[in-house]
């Protein structure tokens, strides 16, 4: 898989110029949401290069991340001309750059594409790492490639278009990469006010998040190893995500990972040992700020049910990616139905259900 390169963009216009220069193309898509369309597209469509491109917008939420939409971003770029030269610059959030990512990766078997995430969550996740794809048969991202960006440009002044609950969302995938490197910067994400944002304190960490993303992705690019580092909280949370789903119940992203990292940690102290006093501070802040996703013993058969799905088991074990102790990551450990079900019964009595 070819190493994408990341820009943290001092000057948008000149780097986005420059990444669309070095990417011959005959035609120029760029694809939105309806909220990155009005939030977010004005900041650069002034520029003299992207004149030129026509826009494809899609709906907003998680619930767009479909097979409709995807056929749809197919049908658009058909209609208006794109060819195998053409190129595609993604700019929104995680579900924009997922889908458009997989769109432009299957579209006459591949074209380039450019990500610019507009939201956290997708600055220091989504956009990174070359993972594409859509939710499909109610589950999370079933399908996809790995296919890399050519460029992917973070620009932190898109942050400030955001509410609270969307840097929450992005900042769980910060937190996943503090618990997974190193104790000190788990510490300082722990300390980060998120009330009263420093922007430019978010930037550094921003940047530290996506090195440490990259230094794994570049080791493991197809997750056959210690890529599964960044899957910490996402066997649970991506069930809760699932579950809300069903229930039509909209849920972020960041947030499913905060409670499944509650989740996780606590079996990590429970089978290798994490310290008790880490998992109680980390519980803690995840408790203050993201609330609780409520669930009842009656719904467990079906949290367990989707995690049986998840796309690191084999052989129909449910593997996780434990924590011996900040940044000793431990892969392939699997749990029990019952051990699972333990891990439920935690999750209630410390978050409140």
């Amino acid at each position: 898989m070819s190493k994408q390169k990341v820009i943290i963009c001092h000057d948008l216009s000149e780097n986005l110029r420059s990444a669309i220069l070095s990417c011959p193309h005959d035609k120029l898509f760029v694809l939105v949401d309806e909220h990155t369309r009005q939030l977010c597209l004005p900041l650069i469509s002034n520029m003299e290069c992207i004149q030129q491109a026509y826009i494809i917008t899609i709906g907003a939420e998680d619930i767009h991340k479909n097979l409709e939409t995807l056929a749809y971003v197919w049908k658009e770029l058909g209609d208006h001309g794109a060819t195998r030269h053409s190129l595609m610059i993604n700019l929104g959030g995680g579900m924009v750059t997922d889908l458009g990512g997989f769109a432009a990766s299957t579209f006459k078997r591949g074209i380039q594409y450019i990500n610019i995430p507009t939201t956290l969550l997708a600055m220091v996740d989504a956009s990174v790492g070359g993972k594409t794809g859509i939710n499909f048969n109610g589950l999370k991202n079933e399908i996809g490639v790995f296919s890399p960006a050519k460029y992917v440009l973070l620009d932190t002044e898109f942050l400030k278009t955001l509410d609270t609950r969307n840097l929450l969302s992005g900042y769980a995938e910060m937190l996943k990469h503090g618990i997974i490197s190193t104790e000190s910067h788990w510490a300082e994400l722990l300390k980060f006010d998120i009330n009263h944002i420093d922007y430019e304190e978010l930037k550094r960490l921003v940047a530290q998040s996506v090195q440490i993303k990259e230094d794994i992705v570049e080791q493991d690019p197809f997750e056959k190893g210690i890529r599964k580092a960044l899957n910490v909280g996402h066997t649970i949370g991506h069930a809760f995500e699932s579950l809300a789903l069903e229930l039509n119940q909209h849920v972020l992203h960041g947030y499913a990972v905060a409670w499944g990292i509650v989740c996780e940690l606590y079996y990590s102290f429970l089978k290798v040992g994490f310290p008790k006093d880490k998992l109680r501070q980390t519980v803690q802040f995840i408790k203050e700020n993201y609330g609780v996703f409520t669930i009842d013993c009656k719904q467990y058969d079906r949290l367990y049910e989707f995690m049986t799905h998840d796309k690191k088991n084999s052989a129909g074990i449910i593997n996780f990616t434990l924590m011996g102790e900040i940044g000793d990551i431990r892969i392939n450990q699997s749990a029990s139905k019952e051990e699972i079900l333990d891990i439920l019964d935690f999750y209630r009595e410390t978050m409140g259900c």
